[in-house]
């Protein structure tokens, strides 16, 4: 017998969740759980005001703040999670710094920053939040990624990102496998070119640049029980950028 709940009964937690597609990823999954758990780093002002729009929505938030490079703080940040709302269901791993430098010019500590933001702290809450989930048979992971991320080729100024996003996805991949037997489903969505982020020096089409809320909907269908059999994809979020 699993402890899964209603569908309008469970958790989320999106770390990263004060703006951009975390804030979107956040209010669209309020919609269709009770509960959204808003993680943040150091913008208060901003991780409130998202908790204030979930509530609009009638639904339950809070805010947490945590320094997901450290794997205390990411374990820490999952236990008051489930400590405030009675379980974590959702778990979707936004956060990862994006860093624009020529690969000639990255330091030690370049790597160690990307590769901790990107990579670690998603492994990091990914493996704290897992035994509540095993123990109630059910759970959803949602790790955002990035387009290009199954390429293996050239990027020469976003090196650092490149590797440590195609690492997530071979990460999402290797939990999935590890946990389909057990009521979790492990998958990725990866954003392209994104209206409001990082956008290129050359033109891009108007109609090759997606929104925040193509992504989040694609994260709350991975979220949903209607994905039950999907797992270790990576969905592209991204039209025929790059394609």
């Amino acid at each position: 017998m699993t402890q899964a709940a209603a569908k309008g009964e469970r958790v989320a937690l999106v770390t990263g969740a004060v703006r951009g597609m975390g804030r979107a990823t956040a209010l669209a999954l309020a919609r269709r759980v009770s509960c959204v758990a808003v993680h943040y780093r150091a913008s208060v002002k901003e991780a409130a005001e998202t908790v204030a729009q979930i509530e609009r929505l009638g639904n339950r938030a809070a805010p947490f703040a945590a320094d997901l490079t450290d794997e205390g703080q990411a374990a820490d940040l999952v236990r008051k999670v489930e400590e405030a709302f009675g379980r974590l269901d959702i778990l979707v791993n936004n956060i990862g710094p994006f860093l624009v430098k020529p690969w000639q010019e990255l330091t030690g500590g370049d790597w160690d920053a990307v590769f901790r933001g990107v990579l670690e702290s998603a492994h990091f809450c990914m493996k704290a939040a897992l035994p509540g989930m095993l123990r109630r048979g059910w759970g959803r992971v949602i790790n955002i990624g990035y387009s290009r991320a199954e390429q293996l080729g050239s990027f020469p100024t976003i090196t650092p990102y490149a590797i440590a996003k195609t690492g997530l996805l071979i990460l999402t991949r290797t939990a999935a496998v590890s946990e389909v037997a057990n009521g979790v489903t492990v998958n990725m969505v990866s954003p392209g070119i994104i209206e409001g982020g990082v956008l290129p020096s050359a033109k891009i089409p108007q109609a090759a640049i997606g929104k925040f809320g193509d992504v989040a909907e694609a994260g709350v269908f991975l979220a949903s029980d209607e994905a039950a059999a999907v797992t270790g994809a990576n969905i592209i979020v991204a039209g025929t950028w790059k394609m």
